[in-house]
């Protein structure tokens, strides 16, 4: 089981540093685009990243995700700082659709569009890399104060007169 867990934690390091690397690389291409470049250039720019972001980027988001997951529960890691960091991550598949819509826009326009600032893109997607970084390393103690309402039950009954059976 310990020979798994390594395995698996292995594959989920890969994962996750080259999709933070290619949410990092991938704006600084679309940057590269400049509207008085000729057709050719654009197509080799365009062709670029779009078989980067559905060759590389998309799939090495999937495996980490997927391997993050599989960790999660051999683990039991069902503590604050994981869910902080699910948290982060859910911000990673922000970036990550926000970037493929950038994508799809570029080829969409046809040479005729500057692609977005990519400063603020490269800044989430390093500040995003550093937090998930810091959670996994450091494993802060989170405290979290929920109101004693939501951590004791009630004893009431559900709203519903039966409940149905499958």
């Amino acid at each position: 089981m310990t020979l798994t867990i390594a395995i698996i934690k292995g594959v989920h390091i890969v994962g996750i540093t080259l999709w933070t690397a290619g949410l990092i690389a991938l704006p600084l291409l679309l940057a590269h685009h400049k509207l008085d470049h000729g057709q050719q250039e654009y197509q080799q720019i365009r062709r670029f990243t779009h078989y980067g972001y559905t060759h590389l980027l998309t799939p090495a988001s999937v495996i980490a995700v997927a391997a993050g997951i599989a960790l999660l529960f051999l683990r039991s890691a069902f503590v604050p700082w994981m869910f902080a960091k699910l948290l982060l991550i859910a911000c990673l598949v922000t970036l990550h659709a926000w970037i493929g819509n950038l994508v799809v826009r570029m080829g969409e326009h046809a040479n005729r569009r500057q692609p977005s600032p990519v400063a603020p893109l490269m800044a989430i997607a390093i500040a995003l890399g550093l937090g998930i970084l810091y959670l996994v390393l450091a494993k802060p103690a989170i405290s979290i104060d929920l109101p004693d309402w939501l951590m004791t039950p009630l004893d009431r009954q559900l709203p519903v007169e039966e409940v149905p059976i499958w």
